[in-house]
Parts: structure tokens; C-alpha cells; sequence
């Protein structure tokens, strides 16, 4: 089949996870024999052809900075969906199926505009489904209304949608997507193979991005009030961004300099020895599509802390007091509980939560959910 990947970030020169799931698509879906075609803003210098692996790329509009504040900027998508158009109003009867992420929603509009006109599938892959609450807290109350609506006309387009979460699945569903809803349960990439219990350093760790939803600031406070009973428990707090400063603020502000750290971005397998070593892998974001670092906390043995949250898709990756503890809010009080929780639990929970990754690892692989696509494609 000759099929279009639409997203406006390329792997490796931008890293995130739908970064890592198109990129990996394109090559599975090439080596099965398709031809594939993976349209994307330019991130490269000009004259490099980013093509890889069987897959042609092509650039649906300059080089441009996505972020500022730790949000996206309106202007890359608007610029990013007219491309699409563009592309697809020359080249969309050259393909089968379009296969596009919904983010960023212009360029869903656009490919399900010109589908009458190019005669291929619609094929979309839902990362997340906003709630009209968080639009409204993301953009204020006029722009989040309109970032509802555009969501709204994406989601009435006639399509075949993936999800990589049920609760983005059932807001799918309420929402009255027509046609095929499939969840994709995995995105993990690493080594399979069960991890044996080993015991845990006092440490507690977060990795990620420092952007607001994820709140990586509230792990701070919650390490002072867990301190009180635990005076030799540690932090560490990987990656970076714009809500870094707002971490050693709270480092300072807290007076634990010296038993918190915030190195920012490391290379992987120093995040890899933290994990391993880790008491818990503590999450407190309000807002994640998937939840890809406890499944990575997990395949090395080490529990997992998150907050229960409406949109919050990580807490379908916990089940409490088996591979972590799921916390009642990100308040201090609350984060603490829950770390002093996997504290008293020992080994025995560290145990649980290998089995745990013993049985799911397979359905949480990236090769699982990978497989499932290509399998609807022929391959």
C-alpha cells in the first residue's frame, strides 16, 4: 500500500514520544513492504535528505520553534496544516491511506478535507482528547473555546482511530467519533526480559520533561514533609525545561540543597542506574496521554508513585499496592503518604512490581502495538 505519515516532528531531531511511535511505524511499516511516505515540518539543515530506512520524508513547511513556555505555539500548527493541504491537494490520490496524529489539529483538518478529493483512508492516532475543563485552564476561556471546537470538527471527521489509553478511548466515544475505536497499549521499547527484586536506595526520582502539567516542582515539598520520618530519603530530579526554575526554587526554598538534585537532561543510562536504584519513580503530572516512565520504572523493578487526576492516563498503568501507589493529589502531604507507603511495603512490593512487568511486558511493548498496525495495513 502506499501509505502518508503526517506528523510535524522527526526523530531524532526532535525527541518525545510521538516522535519515537511515527518513526518507528514508518520503518515497520517500509519493511513490510509499503510504501511510505512521512510529511513533517523541516528540522534539519538544508540540503540533508532525512529519509531513512525505506522511508522518503518530505517537508510540509520550514524550520520553526514549536515551544515557547512550555506550550505550543499556534503559528507552527496553522503553517504545518496549510503544507498538508498543499501536499495533499497535488499528491493525495499518489496514496492509499494518510495515517496522521490529531496533534496538531490543522493538519488533521486538512487531510480530512482533501479525503473526498484524494480517495485514500483516514487513519488517526488520538495521543490525548482534551476535556473542555483543561482547555479552558491551557488557553484561557475565549482561545480554549476554540481549541474545543477545532478538536470537535477533528474528531467528527470520518476516520478509523487508535488511542493509547481507555480513558482517551471513552472521551473518543462520548465525544461521537464515527467508525473503529483501537487502543494501542503499548509503547515500550526496551528489554523484555524480567527484572529480578533488588533492594532500593533511600532515593526517589522523577524523569522527565519540566513543563507545567507534569509538576515535577511538587515532588520537593513532598520530599521535606516524607523527610520528617525518613531523614535520610533522597531526591532526584531529571530533564529540563521551562518549569526548571521552579525546581530549584522549591530545592531552595525547602533547604534541600544537597539532598535534592536537579541535574537536568543526563544521558540515558544514568537515568537508567536512578531508576534501578530508586525507591520510586514518582510522577505527580496532572495530564499525561500515556505514562511511558512508569512502564521504564517498572522493567527495572522499581515502583511507581503517581497522582489520580481526570487527565491523567498514567494511573491506568498502576495498579495500588502491585507495581506502585496511586496518590489522592499532588498536594505534600498526599506525595509523601504515598512515598512512605512504598517505603513500608519493602521488598515485598519491589517484588510485585517485577511480576507485574513479567505479565503485561508484552502487551505494553512498542513491537506489540506496531504489529497490531501493520497487520490492518496486510503487512
Amino acid at each position: 500500500m502506499r501509505i502518508c505519515l503526517i506528523y510535524d516532528c522527526l526523530f531524532p531531531h526532535t525527541v518525545g514520544g510521538a516522535e519515537r511511535w511515527y518513526r518507528n511505524l514508518g520503518e515497520r511499516l517500509a519493511a513490510a513492504g509499503h510504501e511510505v511516505t512521512y510529511v513533517t515540518l523541516r528540522q534539519w539543515d538544508r540540503g540533508v535528505d532525512p529519509s531513512y530506512d525505506g522511508v522518503r520524508v518530505l517537508t510540509a513547511g520550514p524550520r520553526m520553534d514549536l515551544y515557547t513556555g512550555g506550550r505550543r505555539r499556534v503559528l507552527p500548527p496553522l503553517v504545518f496544516g496549510a503544507g498538508v493541504l498543499a501536499h495533499l491537494a497535488r499528491h493525495g490520490r499518489s496514496y492509499d491511506v494518510v495515517h496522521t496524529a490529531s496533534f496538531p489539529y490543522f493538519s488533521l483538518l486538512a487531510a480530512g478535507a482533501l479525503r473526498p478529493l484524494g480517495r485514500y483512508d483516514l487513519v488517526v492516532d488520538w495521543h490525548e482528547v482534551w476535556s473542555a475543563d483543561y482547555w479552558r485552564r491551557y488557553l484561557g476561556p475565549v482561545a480554549g473555546r476554540v481549541g474545543e471546537l477545532v478538536q470537535r470538527l477533528c474528531i467528527a471527521l470520518p476516520q478509523r482511530a487508535f488511542c493509547f489509553s481507555r480513558l482517551h478511548r471513552d472521551r473518543l466515544r462520548a465525544a461521537g467519533l464515527r467508525g473503529e475505536v483501537e487502543v494501542l497499549e503499548g509503547e515500550y521499547a526496551g528489554d523484555l526480559t524480567p527484572p529480578r527484586p533488588r533492594p532500593a536506595e533511600p532515593v526517589v526520582v522523577f524523569a522527565g520533561r519540566h513543563i507545567p502539567e507534569k509538576r515535577a516542582a511538587a515532588l520537593v515539598p513532598a520530599l521535606a514533609r516524607a523527610r520528617e520520618r525518613l531523614p535520610d530519603l533522597r531526591g532526584e530530579i531529571y530533564g529540563d525545561g521551562p518549569e526548571r526554575s521552579s525546581v530549584l526554587e522549591a530545592i531552595a526554598q525547602e533547604g534541600l540543597d544537597g539532598a535534592v538534585s536537579a541535574p537536568g537532561f543526563v544521558d540515558a543510562a544514568e537515568v537508567d542506574a536512578a531508576l534501578r536504584r530508586a525507591l520510586c519513580m514518582v510522577l505527580p503530572s496532572e495530564r499525561e496521554g500515556y505514562g511511558l516512565v512508569v512502564v521504564e520504572a517498572a522493567a527495572r523493578g522499581t515502583p511507581s508513585v503517581v497522582v489520580r487526576e481526570p487527565d491523567n492516563a498514567a494511573v491506568e498503568l498502576v495498579e495500588d499496592g502491585v507495581n506502585g501507589v496511586i496518590a489522592t493529589s499532588a498536594a505534600p502531604e498526599h506525595l509523601a503518604e504515598a512515598i512512605l507507603r512504598v517505603h513500608t511495603e519493602g521488598m515485598g512490593l519491589r517484588e510485585r512490581t517485577c511480576a507485574w512487568f513479567e505479565r503485561n511486558s508484552r502487551r505494553l511493548s512498542l513491537d506489540a502495538s506496531l504489529e497490531r498496525v501493520v497487520r490492518m495495513y496486510g503487512g
